[in-house]
């Protein structure tokens, strides 16, 4: 629920059936599965189109959002990723670490949840959002490594279409995944140049921190990833897709105009930050849409999203060249 929102109005009843709509579809069994790392949650479901193609198929890499948040993780875009599957794509599900799982991992989340609160990162109760930097760290793996997982598994990707794509945490997860070659280089995450990707599809993503944490997006999501007020000035320069821009990577925002989880004005700041540094982003408003539309193999506004996804993935990944932005503190 977004912070302004008003429970049992019009726009709040509307949202909890788009969400009853979208959860209450059964979960999609996944083709395969595999591991990009060691941990439990660094593990990739893969959607194989439903006949065997003719040539290689793009690869989209689908990051599922959930606020960062640890009872949220891929299943709930299973129902989505089968969808894009069965429009002819091969869809690497990514799942990633979030909040904490079990005792131990409580209890690291616990201390850090305290001085957390101490810098006005809100109340330790309820399941945390985000780790730092272990977020950050598996969505960069699961883009460095899951295409070359999918063609040691012999799936029948294009290397050179690869399309990155998420909804709301998730869509931050794409975005930010398309712009590490901006981040310093004596940042963990930066990259030489921008990733091998033909462009980023972002869904109601979360998508400038700023915008966010100004309307208190899902609870103060940003804040509880960044680890509170005090952090946030250092580690937002290295989180905040619109600091970091421009990209060269083509981008498209799908955003539903009536959501009220993460309200338009998020990625609307984006694509004005976007056009601030010279790169327009191709910005579709799906109308009378909310936050859950999109994913929802059901809605009208999933066949939109499929259709921004074959766009972007028409224009075959060329390499180019990026100037490196001066160097900041090291993550």
């Amino acid at each position: 629920m977004g912070a302004d929102q008003v429970p049992g109005t019009d726009a709040d009843r509307a949202g909890e059936a788009e969400a009853a709509s979208l959860f209450g579809l059964a979960p999609v069994a996944p083709h395969r599965v595999a591991a990009y790392g060691d941990h439990r949650d660094q593990v990739v479901d893969f959607y194989l189109p439903e006949a065997e193609p003719a040539a290689p198929v793009p690869l989209v890499l689908l990051f599922h959002g959930g606020a960062w948040r640890a009872p949220y993780d891929r299943r709930h875009l299973s129902p989505f990723a089968a969808y894009l599957a069965g429009r002819g794509f091969v869809v690497a599900s990514v799942e990633y670490r979030r909040g904490a799982h079990d005792e131990a991992e409580k209890g690291q989340q616990a201390e850090k949840a305290g001085e957390a609160d101490a810098d006005g990162a809100g109340s330790a109760a309820g399941p945390r959002a985000g780790r730092w930097p272990e977020t950050l760290d598996d969505i960069a793996a699961a883009v460095d490594t899951v295409p070359g997982l999918a063609r040691g598994l012999a799936l029948p990707v294009d290397p050179a279409r690869v399309v990155l794509a998420g909804h709301s945490a998730g869509g931050h997860a794409a975005l930010w995944a398309a712009a590490r070659h901006v981040l310093p280089p004596d940042c963990r995450w930066h990259l030489a140049s921008p990733p091998p990707v033909c462009g980023v599809v972002a869904l109601a993503p979360i998508a400038d921190f700023t915008t966010a944490r100004e309307l208190r997006v899902c609870s103060d999501a940003v804040d509880q990833l960044l680890d509170g007020e005090e952090r946030a000035p250092d580690r937002l320069p290295l989180a905040d897709p619109a600091a970091l821009l421009p990209t060269a990577v083509p981008t498209t925002l799908v955003q539903g105009t009536t959501d009220i989880d993460v309200p338009p004005p998020v990625a609307e700041a984006f694509a004005a930050a976007a056009r601030r540094a010279g790169q327009p982003v191709r910005m579709v408003r799906v109308a009378g849409a909310g936050h859950f539309p999109l994913i929802d193999p059901t809605a009208p506004a999933a066949r939109t999203v499929a259709d921004e996804i074959a766009h972007r993935a028409r224009q075959a990944h060329r390499p180019t060249q990026h100037r490196a932005r001066p160097t900041r503190q090291e993550a």
